[in-house]
């Protein structure tokens, strides 16, 4: 697996345009420094991506465990850093500032971890099951695993949306799905697995025991606690006086009122010129790669 380069990476100059129409101002600490942080490694990558992605082979039967935290913040090329910095920079201002800082970092720490660990376990039953052990070197990265979770905590705290996939309008609750399939549909080389294992850690925290048990091992962890939150929080949006606009009226402005599915449509209108790339995630309405 090699990084494909372009002479400019037009992605790159894309994201920073996206940064900065946004505002700085308004994303939220964590958001921002993961944001920065993949930027950087993408810019001085720690490895070559053979030497950080993230297989059964690699990590399992090698004991290569540190491409579980390389793996995540690594991209195979500009278009894939911009898709996936895009869809962090709307989901996490959203969830952020609905969650506080602390959480929200912390749920970006185990899960880009634990997103590796269940991608290995889904990779190893496949190679099982259908007796194939070429899935056991499947090797991926990206953040779009951590996106897919985020998606899923997303629409279980602002519950009630309805997205556009494909044409096909669908509620939020059961968009995510929808999107797994429709993106390997759409591009045979992004990895099934590595979305569908961000899918279920987060249906592990929203539905399952995850929640409980970071909570368990965070120990007194006030941020857990819903009440602590809406102390800081009014509907959902930050009061900290670092951010000027604390309702989600307010929120409307730097996002033009529009939709997520929107905010991602006029970004690829405005900014793509792959016209096969351009075809693809417009049917989607919103980037992810992987």
């Amino acid at each position: 697996m090699q990084r494909r380069r372009r002479g400019v990476d037009v992605g790159l100059i894309l994201l920073l345009s996206q940064v900065f129409q946004v505002g700085l101002e308004n994303i939220p600490p964590v958001t921002l420094g993961t944001l920065a942080l993949n930027v950087f490694v993408f810019l001085k990558p720690l490895k070559p991506l053979l030497k950080v992605c993230i297989s059964v082979d690699q990590g399992y039967h090698r004991k290569d465990w540190q491409r579980l935290l390389l793996a995540p913040v690594h991209h195979a090329d500009d278009w894939h850093l911009y898709f996936n910095m895009v869809s962090l920079l709307w989901k996490g201002i959203k969830l952020e500032r609905k969650l506080g800082s602390i959480l929200f970092g912390y749920i970006i720490a185990v899960f880009s971890v634990l997103i590796g660990i269940v991608y290995m376990v889904l990779e190893f039953a496949l190679a099982e099951l259908l007796n194939d052990p070429s899935y056991k070197m499947n090797c991926a990265v990206g953040f779009s695993g951590v996106l897919f979770a985020l998606k899923v905590l997303n629409n279980h705290y602002h519950p009630g949306g309805t997205s556009n996939i494909m044409g096909i309008p669908i509620s939020s609750r059961y968009a995510c799905w929808l999107e797994l399939v429709a993106i390997h549909l759409c591009s045979p080389g992004t990895s099934f697995a590595g979305h569908l294992a961000g899918i279920l850690v987060g249906l592990m925290y929203t539905m399952g025991p995850l929640k409980m048990l970071m909570k368990a091992t965070a120990g007194d962890f006030s941020y857990f606690n819903d009440s602590a939150r809406q102390r800081d929080y009014y509907s959902g949006y930050s009061r900290h006086p670092s951010y000027p606009y604390n309702t989600p009226g307010d929120y409307d402005m730097y996002t033009g009122g529009l939709t997520e599915e929107e905010q991602f449509e006029r970004a690829l209108r405005n900014s793509l010129h792959d016209r096969a790339a351009l075809s693809c995630m417009h049917m989607l309405h919103r980037p992810w790669g992987y």
